[in-house]
């Protein structure tokens, strides 16, 4: 006997141009989770679509929080590092150390760049009392302190707001900094390999730093002892004109030999640890 119940309705087809969106989307990711990273360039030819619909996607993506935009393409999200307030409190006295070196080495009328970070926080701290002297940074906190030295002219840079580093960062952060001319760079790390290179946890932040040491005239790295063989996944490409790293205490011996290798200046702030 026939059966008189109804089917259920067929839901509708999906569009054809979302049907081509989702499947983009899909080997977007599953190459991300491959290699690490996409280009623009290499996608576009893949999908044979153009670069700006590829761009539309990994804005798309970069916005649900399933990847970050670098230049040229996306990186997979890294793992979040500890909050700034958190890192503040680590070491509080090693960092304020580290700030207070660093700050000998600025000079009343040069243009400075730091980097977001709390140890670059401690050197914003030591900086308070200079006259006549220009700082550029891309972190809201270090930005909110100086701007009330009557001393310190302060430029923050535009971006997308990281809230884990209450900081600028992104394309927008990287091409502003074409735009200024700097004496110093004062540049945080999240790590520091035994073979002496400097790390970071994500492609987009190794990247912008890159282009932080690319700006200035001389480049300083300033990193407490907890970073010192401090495993993070991404490494910083260095410059040619690193001119120290400032530290709370000696480096190990392997570390210690490689930056001498480099011809970086060693300086071990005084503090109490």
């Amino acid at each position: 006997m026939p059966d008189d119940r109804a089917a259920p309705p067929l839901a509708p087809p999906m569009p054809l141009n979302r049907r081509l969106a989702v499947g983009r989307t899909d080997y977007i990711l599953q190459s991300l989770d491959a290699s690490g990273s996409v280009s623009v360039a290499d996608m576009s030819m893949t999908l044979g679509v153009s670069r700006e619909t590829i761009r539309r996607d990994l804005k798309a993506l970069a916005e649900q929080g399933r990847l970050s935009l670098v230049h040229g393409g996306a990186a997979k999200r890294a793992v979040d590092e500890p909050s700034l307030a958190t890192r503040e409190a680590a070491n509080a006295a090693g960092k304020a150390a580290i700030g207070a070196a660093a700050a000998q080495l600025v000079a009343d009328g040069m243009v400075v760049l730091l980097d977001s970070g709390s140890t670059t926080l401690g050197l914003a701290a030591a900086l308070t009392n200079h006259s006549d002297l220009t700082v550029i940074t891309n972190s809201l906190p270090i930005g909110l302190l100086l701007c009330r030295a009557p001393g310190v002219k302060v430029i923050v840079l535009g971006g997308d707001i990281e809230p884990n580093d209450e900081a600028a960062f992104g394309i927008e952060t990287m091409t502003a900094l074409a735009h200024y001319r700097v004496d110093l760079v004062f540049l945080g790390v999240s790590g520091i390999s035994p073979e002496g290179e400097f790390t970071d946890y994500s492609r987009l932040a190794a990247e912008q730093r890159h282009l932080m040491m690319n700006a200035g005239k001389a480049v300083y790295v300033l990193a407490d002892h907890t970073k010192f063989e401090h495993g993070t996944p991404v490494r910083i490409t260095p410059v040619p004109h690193i001119a120290g790293v400032v530290v709370d205490a000696p480096p190990p011996p392997r570390i210690a030999r490689a930056f001498e290798l480099q011809q970086w200046r060693v300086i071990v702030a005084r503090g109490e640890r």
